[in-house]
């Protein structure tokens, strides 16, 4: 079988009919480390083929949630099913169609190309021609076919993550998991391993679930499902969430935050809200008001920034604080 015939198999393995369940179907879960719990009731679906995405900052339960998809972790409460399979009782079932990329590398750097996907693949039990055929296909899929012969140590970051990505697809998975994938990966790198899923995604019909701290990787996603200290703060489409804080953004720095939301409603009857020292105001064409709130407050304002609503800004107007990538004390290991 030819690399191209593969890949033609893989779309005819992925084809979907009405009937077919959801890839996820998660209702109530929790999961807890040490009495801090890291879900309280997380509740999604996520369809066959879709690029889906789950958003937060470093503690909001993220890779809790992903490792528990991916049956690192056991269901402690709720019921989640994996391409319509029970995750408590079919683990063994759900790992055999579920493809993984961790967040941190899972290749062998003294190993070549080639062989770390051999090797991957006899976890499997793929062994002889098929093996040499997936390993071939795979290689080819995320450009690598070239680099084959060559060690892992010496590629750069980016493209280590490819050969990451072509070892989670060569069992074929209908279903790929990912945790913070492009962790390491300079801003170009990153835009090229995200084309490499969005590319797989289209072409193949793979169900692409990632978690990232990154609003622009998320703002690429189909849906996202935005969590907040292990709860479920909202979940749509990246635009739908925008769209839904009904306008502008503007960002208010001061050194008296709360004297200057007073004088808003005073005297402009602008409604506004404090987040993190800053005074916000959501509503549409604000870009009208900058000269009138300037002209009112003068020196009040060390700084001002307008502009569209960003998934950051979904956050704080969801969570009343900003959105900060940072370890909370007690989080579990990343």
């Amino acid at each position: 079988m030819t690399a191209t015939s593969i890949k033609h198999a893989i779309v005819r393995e992925h084809a979907q009919t009405d009937l077919a369940p959801p890839a996820i179907e998660a209702d109530g879960i929790e999961y807890s480390y040490a009495g801090r719990r890291a879900l309280a009731g997380v509740s999604i679906k996520v369809a066959r083929g879709e690029m889906f995405g789950f958003l937060g900052p470093n503690g909001s339960g993220k890779t809790t949630l992903f490792r528990v998809l991916s049956t690192l972790l056991p269901v402690q409460g709720g019921v989640a099913r994996v391409l319509g399979r029970d995750l408590a009782r079919d683990t063994r079932e759900v790992r055999r169609c579920v493809g993984v990329v961790f967040q941190y590398p899972s290749v062998d750097l003294k190993l070549t190309v080639r062989e770390n996907l051999v090797h991957h693949g006899h976890l499997y039990n793929i062994s002889g021609a098929e093996l040499r055929e997936r390993t071939a296909a795979m290689l080819d899929l995320v450009g690598l076919a070239a680099r084959a012969a060559e060690l892992v140590e010496t590629l750069s970051g980016g493209l280590r993550r490819r050969v990451e990505l072509a070892k989670a697809l060569l069992h074929r998975p209908e279903l790929l998991l990912l945790d913070e994938p492009t962790t390491g990966l300079d801003p170009s790198a990153r835009r090229e391993f995200l084309n490499h899923l969005d590319e797989l995604r289209r072409r193949d019909g793979t169900t692409v679930v990632l978690t990232t701290h990154h609003t622009d990787e998320a703002d690429r996603c189909e849906r996202i499902a935005i969590l907040d200290d292990g709860r479920l703060a909202a979940s749509a489409p990246p635009q739908e969430l925008k769209a839904g804080l009904g306008g502008d953004v503007l960002v208010l720095k001061t050194g008296s935050p709360e004297a200057v939301q007073r004088r808003l409603e005073r005297e402009l009857r602008l409604r506004s809200r404090i987040v993190d020292g800053t005074v916000r105001i959501e509503r549409p064409r604000a870009h009208e008001i900058v000269r009138e709130v300037v002209d009112t407050l003068g020196s009040d304002i060390h700084s001002l920034e307008f502009g569209r609503p960003t998934l950051e800004d979904v956050f704080v107007h969801l969570t009343g604080r900003r959105f900060v990538a940072t370890e909370r004390p007690g989080a579990a290991p990343p």
